[in-house]
Order: structure tokens, then C-alpha cells, then sequence
């Protein structure tokens, strides 16, 4: 299986949805050992859910598409 081999071009707008996963699942591991954060826990779980499915689903379609 070729998935880590496969060469994409990003746009900055899709590539803010990988970062913005990445920001909050380290956010998650900080409200672990935080007060405030913790306070905030179930919304940023939200977030980083939806950015993380937004994310591989640009990914899983961009590896689909027909090469140009």
C-alpha cells in the first residue's frame, strides 16, 4: 500500500483543517494536566473530532483524484 507515498499539493485553506487537529489534539493532552483547560474539555475534543474527519476526508479525496 503506496498511502505515505503518494505526492498532494495543498492549499493553505486545506491545509488549516490538518493544523487546526493537530493544535487541538494537543490542547486535549494539555487539559489533561490543567485546570483551565480542563473546563474546556468537551469543546475542544469537538473540535479537534471535526477537524480530524475534515481533514482525512480532504486527504482520502485528494488521493483519489485523477492526476492532471
Amino acid at each position: 500500500m503506496d498511502f505515505f507515498q503518494r505526492k498532494t499539493t495543498w492549499t493553505n485553506a486545506e491545509f488549516i483543517w490538518l493544523k487546526l487537529s493537530v493544535a487541538s489534539a494537543f490542547l486535549i493532552i494539555g487539559a489533561q494536566y490543567a485546570d483551565f483547560f480542563s473546563k474546556y474539555f468537551q469543546w475542544i475534543f469537538i473540535v479537534f473530532a471535526l477537524s480530524v474527519i475534515r481533514a482525512v476526508f480532504l486527504w482520502i479525496k485528494k488521493m483519489d483524484a485523477p492526476k492532471k
